[in-house]
Parts: C-alpha cells; structure tokens; sequence
C-alpha cells in the first residue's frame, strides 16, 4: 500500500526490515541502547558488533525516552540506524501518544539532518513494550503524514510490518487516518 503525500509517500510492507534498502532503519531500542529482542535484537544480530560498538561508543548515557540517536548501520543495507526509543503501554494515561510521536518526530528530524531519502520504520512500541497495534499505528501515521507534509521529506517514508496482523493494523490505520 502506498500514500502519497505532494512529493514524498508513505509505503506500507509486510516483511523484515533487516533486509530494506534504505538510507536509514528505525531500530525499537530501549534508553540503555544495550540490545534486546525483537526489531532491535533483529537489527544488531543482521547489523554485526559495529553497530553496538558505535552505540556505546558514543552514546554511554543511552538516549531518552521518546528521542532518537543515530550509528552507522553495520552490516545492513542502509547507511544509518536510528535507535528510537518509545514508550512502554502503561494504559496510555502516561504520555505514551506523546512519546511515541515525540520518538516519531526524532527519527524524521534525524533522516533530515543526515539527508536521507528514505527511511524505515517498524512498529514502534508495539511489540514488546506493548503498545496496542491499532493505537501506534493510527499515531505513527498521523505523526509521519504531518511531518512530511510540512517539511515535504523525505521522500520515502515506509513502514515495514513483520506480520499479517501488524500490516493489517497499518492498513486499518491508514483508512482512518487518510482524508479521503
């Protein structure tokens, strides 16, 4: 599925993100940026020990709640990892919407500064931390869409779902979120 937005569009794919030829992969990172599971267990395993090496190389503090630091992307098909940290689901009375779009807005702000084209995006928050697969992507759109309509980058922005659940959430999503 794809959404185009003046210039730029949103793509929407079913499939591993480890494998997507882009300029930057958003990696799910915890603040500790010590490696885990899922996406970003994914993205170290694929990427090789270069990317954590870098991560803790340069960023010994971790990164914050809802920001995003870039490395280089090791072994991947792509120039950089943006490791975005998202919010943990705690009933969403916490700030959860806001620090999600808030780690969102960091990933495109750091595909801006680094002039990257195109950029890959899993489902944030929704795996482990639990974020409800509806809600992050309802809000993931809607804060993507609004940036690139206004900054019109970059031109490629996809969302790379690793089910056919998460894709269809997405999809749902974007049928509620589009103007028709």
């Amino acid at each position: 599925m794809i959404v185009k937005l003046g210039p730029c569009r949103l793509e929407f794919v079913q499939g591993d993100i480890t494998q997507q030829h882009v300029a930057a992969i958003v990696n799910a990172a915890n603040p500790a940026l010590a490696g885990g599971g899922g996406v970003d267990g994914a993205i170290h395993t694929a990427g090789g020990p270069s990317i954590m090496h870098e991560t803790q190389t340069q960023y010994p503090e971790g990164c914050a709640l809802g920001n995003a630091v870039a490395t280089g992307a090791g072994d991947l098909p792509a120039k950089f990892v943006f490791h975005a940290v998202g919010p943990i689901w705690k009933g969403g009375r916490q700030g959860e919407p806001e620090q999600l779009a808030m780690a969102c807005r960091a990933c495109l702000q750091l595909a801006v500064k680094h002039h990257c084209a195109s950029l890959a995006f899993p489902a944030l928050s929704a795996g482990a931390y639990g974020y409800p697969i509806d809600l992050a992507a309802a809000n993931l759109i809607k804060t993507t869409m609004d940036f690139v309509r206004w900054h019109q980058k970059p031109a490629v922005v996809r969302f790379v779902l690793y089910d056919q659940g998460a894709f269809g959430a997405f999809t749902r999503a974007v049928e509620e979120v589009v103007p028709r």
